[in-house]
C-alpha cells in the first residue's frame, strides 16, 4: 500500500482549528476527504462549506462514520477529548492507519511541559486502538492557523510511528500537502515533539511570535 493508493482520508475533528486546517489542505491537494465530528450535522456544514471553497465534493459525517469509510483516518482533537473519540471510532480503523495530532496540554500551564505516565499521547492512541490498528503521530509544531493558509508553512512536520510503511505513507501525504514532513523515528520519539510544543508556546508569548515552529537544519538528502 501506497499513499497514492489511499483514496479517502477522515478527519475526525475536522470542525476545530486544527482539524479544519488540515481538511483543507487534503482537500486542495486532490484527496477525498470526509469531515469527522462529534455531531454528523456539524460535519456536513463544515464539508459543505469547503466542498465550495475547493470546488470538489468533501463529505461530513459523524466520527465514528467518517472513520469508517476512510483507509487513513487523521485524528484532531484536544488532549481532554482524545480518549473519548479514539474509543468511539476503536471498531472502524482497525487494520488502517491513524495519524494522531494530539498533543498533551493541561490548562491552564500550556506553557509547561506536562508529559502524561504512559509517556506520550501518541503512546495512548496506540494502547486505545490497539495492536492491529498503524498509528503514526504529526503536526504536534505547526499552528492551525499557519495550515489553514494557502502558500508555503516555514515548519517542518515531524513524524513518527512504529510501522515504517505506515509512516512513509503519512510523510507522503503530508508531502502531498504541500508540506515537508520528516521521519522522526518510532512512536516513542513522539514525547519530544509533544513537549516541544508547551516550549513554542512559551515562546510565541514571551517573544510575541506568530506560531512560532522548528525547522530542521543541514543538508537533507531527502528520498525521491
Amino acid at each position: 500500500m501506497t499513499a497514492e493508493s489511499i483514496e479517502t482520508i477522515a478527519v475526525v475533528g475536522g470542525t476545530g482549528e486544527l482539524g479544519g486546517a488540515l481538511a483543507r489542505r487534503l482537500a486542495h491537494s486532490g484527496r477525498k476527504v470526509i469531515i469527522g465530528s462529534r455531531t454528523a450535522e456539524r460535519a456536513i456544514a463544515a464539508a459543505r462549506a469547503l466542498s465550495g471553497e475547493v470546488g470538489s465534493e468533501v463529505k461530513g459525517d459523524s466520527n465514528g462514520a467518517a472513520a469508517r469509510e476512510a483507509g487513513i483516518v487523521l485524528v484532531a482533537v484536544p488532549y481532554a477529548a482524545q480518549a473519548g473519540t479514539l474509543q468511539e471510532i476503536r471498531a472502524f480503523v482497525q487494520g488502517k492507519i491513524v495519524i494522531d495530532t494530539t498533543v498533551p496540554l493541561v490548562p491552564p500551564k500550556v506553557m509547561r511541559v506536562q508529559l502524561p505516565t504512559e509517556g506520550s499521547a501518541a503512546v495512548i492512541a496506540q494502547r486505545i486502538l490497539g495492536s492491529e490498528v498503524r498509528v503514526v503521530s504529526a503536526f504536534h509544531n505547526v499552528s492551525a492557523h499557519k495550515l489553514a493558509a494557502d502558500g508555503d508553512v516555514d515548519c517542518d512536520i515531524l513524524v513518527f510511528g512504529d510501522d515504517k510503511t505506515a509512516r512513509e505513507i503519512a510523510v507522503q501525504l503530508i508531502g502531498s500537502c504541500g508540506l515537508r514532513a520528516l521521519h522522526g523515528g518510532p512512536l516513542a520519539n513522539s514525547a519530544a515533539s509533544e513537549a516541544l510544543t508547551s516550549v513554542l508556546i512559551f515562546i510565541n508569548k514571551t517573544y510575541r511570535v506568530d506560531g512560532a515552529g522548528i525547522r530542521i537544519t543541514g543538508a537533507l538528502t531527502i528520498p525521491s
